[in-house]
């Protein structure tokens, strides 16, 4: 009897529901629900709409069941550092804001106020991020203390969305580390830390690896999906489960998880939280068994979604990619400069980074499309050169997972930046490595070398050679 795992796999821009099962000995995947997501503006502040989302994973879930492909388990990712405040009554206090919101401009002085910027990185190897789970809690404390003061639970997007699901709070180890509160030596929350910023410790739940079984659905929950299954936390934030997708056991494999943003690094067993990896703004994500994602984030497709938005023809990101790849405007922007997190328009702000750095200002959305494109290669070139000056290790490979797996253009100038082989592909690694968790959990796969080897059976890899750098 086949045995299905349901994944739901939920981004800044849009979230899926993916079934996958074993036939032969590959993973199969299919695609059961899609919806939109977005941050939207509420009292002044970007926020996320978690009622409608829940609602989303709920139709998802019953889809499963109209089709009679009903999962033994489900395990929900979603990107980093956002949380919600829960009261007395599990009520969620405040508005639920996104990580793009401006709440922290400037909070990331009161932090430093208490521990200074080199300590905090001694403590946490987090990098520095404006948007981190630690300035956000600062902004609560500063702007709505009430709400920290009436607080008894505090819970990341995805661990709020598992308790909803089946009723038990947990924090997951993988999101838990995008805080910056989490010691990288004990795989604990740093209550010291905590303490000394002054946000309630007892707010704090317990921190538990991917693989741990919250239990089954609520009565509730049940009673809108129509069947009842177990609910197995993945590596819930979304690079994390990625990384676990990548379809290779040698050592020194790089990775690039390409998507809105693009994490660039590798999988190692210890955290490197020196003043040689702050200065370089690496940073030391939690990952699979207490692996550390050793990384540095980059802004990524964002840059191109944003951009595309505002073309005056729709595009396909196919036929955008096509477009770049007939220009020869030679100008690099910073995809890392601030100015490109959130800004009114992105083709504006590019235009104007390329007039202040004396470059040619792209005209024609083909032009901005290859400005974009040549300058995360570019970056990612740069940014080899710096985890290999960090590891003292030589990397000859390239895995690109993810959905810019598919941008075919952007992995060529990869391949050219960084002058290392490409392999690109699973494209849908996310969904792909929340489901890996799953099957680990239910014994379907010995441990990870095997599962890995799974996906590297069960899915397209393409090659990309380096064609001169």
């Amino acid at each position: 009897m086949v045995k299905y795992y349901l994944a739901i796999d939920i981004g800044a821009s849009n979230g899926r529901h993916m079934l996958g099962h074993l036939e032969d000995g590959k993973m199969i995947l299919e695609e059961v629900h899609r919806f939109e997501n977005g941050m939207k503006m509420k009292d002044e502040e970007l926020c996320w709409d978690l009622e409608r989302l829940f609602n989303e994973i709920k139709v998802g879930m019953k889809k499963c069941k109209k089709i009679g492909k009903i999962p033994e388990s489900i395990g929900i990712d979603t990107w980093g550092v956002d949380f919600v405040l829960l009261d007395k009554d599990d009520k969620v206090l405040g508005n639920t804001v996104g990580y793009r919101d401006s709440r922290t401009k400037g909070i990331d002085g009161k932090v430093y106020s208490i521990i200074s910027e080199e300590k905090l990185y001694e403590r946490t190897g987090i990098q520095k991020q404006i948007f981190n789970t630690i300035y956000q809690l600062m902004a609560v404390k500063e702007k709505h203390s009430e709400q920290l003061k009436n607080a008894k639970s505090m819970l990341m997007i995805p661990d709020y969305l598992h308790f909803l699901l089946s009723g038990v709070k947990k924090t997951e180890y993988t999101n838990a580390t995008t805080t910056q509160l989490v010691s990288p030596k004990t795989k604990k929350w740093d209550k010291e830390l905590i303490e000394l910023l002054g946000f309630p410790q007892e707010i704090f739940e317990d921190i538990v690896l991917p693989g741990t079984v919250l239990g089954s659905l609520t009565e509730e929950v049940q009673k809108k999906v129509g069947y009842d299954c177990q609910v197995v936390l993945p590596a819930t934030h979304d690079t994390g489960s990625a990384v676990i997708a990548m379809p290779s056991n040698k050592d020194n494999s790089l990775y690039i998880s390409s998507g809105t943003w693009s994490l660039m690094g590798i999988e190692t067993t210890e955290a490197d939280c020196s003043l040689k990896s702050r200065e370089h703004n690496f940073t030391n994500e939690g990952g699979y068994n207490y692996r550390f994602r050793y990384l540095k984030n980059i802004m990524g497709l964002w840059m191109i979604q944003f951009a595309k938005k505002e073309f005056n023809t729709f595009y396909s990101f196919a036929e955008v990619c096509e477009l770049a790849s007939t220009e020869t405007i030679d100008s690099i922007v910073d995809c890392n400069d601030d100015c490109f997190l959130a800004p009114e328009s992105m083709i504006n702000e590019i235009k104007w980074f390329c007039r202040k750095t004396n470059q040619r200002e792209p005209v024609t959305d083909a032009e901005i499309a290859s400005v974009i494109y040549n300058s995360l290669a570019v970056c990612y070139g740069n940014t080899i050169k710096e985890i290999e000056k960090m590891t003292r290790c030589s990397y000859d490979h390239i895995h690109v997972i993810g959905g810019g797996a598919n941008a075919e253009y952007l992995n060529q100038l990869t391949a050219k930046y960084t002058g290392r082989k490409v392999f690109a592909g699973p494209t849908e690694a996310t969904a792909i490595g929340n489901i890996m968790v799953q099957m680990m959990k239910n014994k379907e796969f010995t441990d990870l070398n095997d599962a890995r080897n799974c996906v590297y059976k069960s899915f397209e890899i393409k090659e990309y050679e380096n064609y001169g750098a």
